[in-house]
């Protein structure tokens, strides 16, 4: 029987994850959180592996008439990735258009909420560890996984303490390496995999990056999106 792994909270997860991590402890790699709920883990990681932190931004796309429900991600370039049963949800290629639109320029606003003072930092050469604190369709991490492909690092790893099954395995096909704690056959949204799991808010995930950036500096970095 497939019984889901219970997490106290993100933080206990994010704990057990950097465990699982530690052969990369003292080699300054890059943690980059998808925001908002893996920043509060992505500080945890960074910290555990003597690393540096920072944020990916994607956003999903969501349903016609259903906005919660993901039919896709979008990355600050613009790029997309929808997913095979989008059009089963009513998507067509107006609406996609319009929601991309939407999610193209809340992304953009995020970033000068988040990181007012400076640019994203290069995953250029580096060994980049992208954490969520969990993958339902996958479709933000695909989107996630293939901005910092792009901008060419050393080693892309995927960090979550849970994932459907499904979307775990089309995950593998992108990242070099996948840490999942747990994954499941039986998934239905990543919260009932945490006894406590609450809302981040833009407060906390400017607070930690702020912190972040004043221990490591801010200089050297570039534009995700560029």
């Amino acid at each position: 029987m497939d019984r889901p792994h219970i997490f106290a909270n993100r933080i206990e997860a994010a704990e057990i994850l950097a465990f699982h991590l530690l052969e990369y402890k003292g080699r300054l790699p890059l943690i980059l959180a998808i925001p908002r709920g893996a920043v509060p883990m992505g500080k945890v990681v960074a910290d555990l592996l003597l690393g540096e932190l920072d944020i990916v931004l994607v956003h999903k796309l969501g349903a016609p008439l259903n906005p919660e429900r993901a039919i896709g991600a979008i990355d600050e370039s613009g790029w997309t990735y929808t997913l095979p049963f989008a059009e089963e949800f009513g998507e067509t290629k107006n609406y996609l258009e319009e929601e991309q639109l939407r999610q193209l320029q809340a992304l953009r606003q995020r970033r000068m909420r988040f990181t007012p003072f400076r640019r994203a930092i290069s995953p250029s050469d580096r060994t980049a560890i992208i954490v969520d604190d969990g993958v339902a369709t996958g479709a933000t991490m695909i989107a996630a996984l293939h901005a910092v492909r792009e901008k060419h690092p050393a080693e892309l790893i995927c960090a979550v303490p849970v994932a459907a099954s499904e979307s775990l395995e089309q995950i593998r096909q992108l990242a070099d390496k996948v840490c999942c704690l747990h994954s499941s056959t039986n998934f239905f949204a990543v919260q009932q995999f945490y006894r406590d799991y609450p809302q981040v808010e833009d407060d906390e995930v400017i607070k930690i990056l702020s912190r972040s950036a004043s221990q490591n500096g801010s200089g050297n970095g570039e534009d995700l999106a560029t």
